[in-house]
């Protein structure tokens, strides 16, 4: 009796995954075209480095200082404008669980397609790194053992945001709140000279 229902339950279990399968190759259930949970592609790529890739010096702290250009693809309907957060994933600050946070960017045109190396398209707003600076900063891991990972992480939001220059991560994390119509993100690694 036990096996029996067993073995019932298990076959219940494998027809119902087979069913959701089913459903989603047909476009009803997630990810698929029929109402379910499905997030356009968008996609952020640059010449800079490949993605999971060590950043070369021009684009480090103590290098160059250069922040990469990136262009930006799929882009969802909707799109008005842009916003990127730059952070080391790899660093705990003063006990708790923020990061560093190297730079962040809003409002940058969805109609510029990216951003260009050095700079940031006209009515784009630069707001304030870990240092209280706007501007880029790049990755500046010491020497040792590891690579630190520099993640950019890209919002298409379906409107500008109404922020100072002076805002924060926290800040711009609240303003998006309700407007992200897509996420991507790209990851670059970096360790100081040995």
């Amino acid at each position: 009796m036990r096996t029996r229902m067993l073995t019932s339950v298990v076959v219940l279990a494998m027809v119902g995954a087979l069913g959701v399968e089913l459903a989603a190759q047909r476009g009803g259930g997630r990810g698929g075209r029929g109402g379910g949970f499905a997030l356009p592609p968008l996609l952020m790529q640059t010449d800079a480095f490949p993605d999971g890739g060590v950043v070369p010096e021009r684009y480090a702290a103590r290098g160059e200082n250069v922040q990469p250009a990136f262009t930006f693809s799929n882009i969802p309907d909707g799109t008005v404008s842009f916003a990127i957060i730059f952070h080391d994933i790899d660093v705990a600050i003063g006990g708790q669980t923020g990061d560093v946070l190297h730079w962040l960017a809003w409002n940058i045109p969805a109609a510029a397609g990216g951003i260009p190396e050095g700079k940031l398209p006209e009515g784009a707003v630069q707001g304030a790194n870990i240092r209280n600076q706007n501007s880029y900063m790049g990755p500046g891991a010491p020497a040792g053992p590891r690579y630190h990972h520099y993640v950019f992480e890209l919002y298409a939001l379906t409107e500008n945001l109404n922020l100072p220059a002076t805002a924060g991560r926290d800040d711009l994390v609240a303003a998006m709140a309700g407007k992200v119509v897509g996420k991507a993100a790209y990851v670059g690694r970096y360790r100081g000279a040995q």
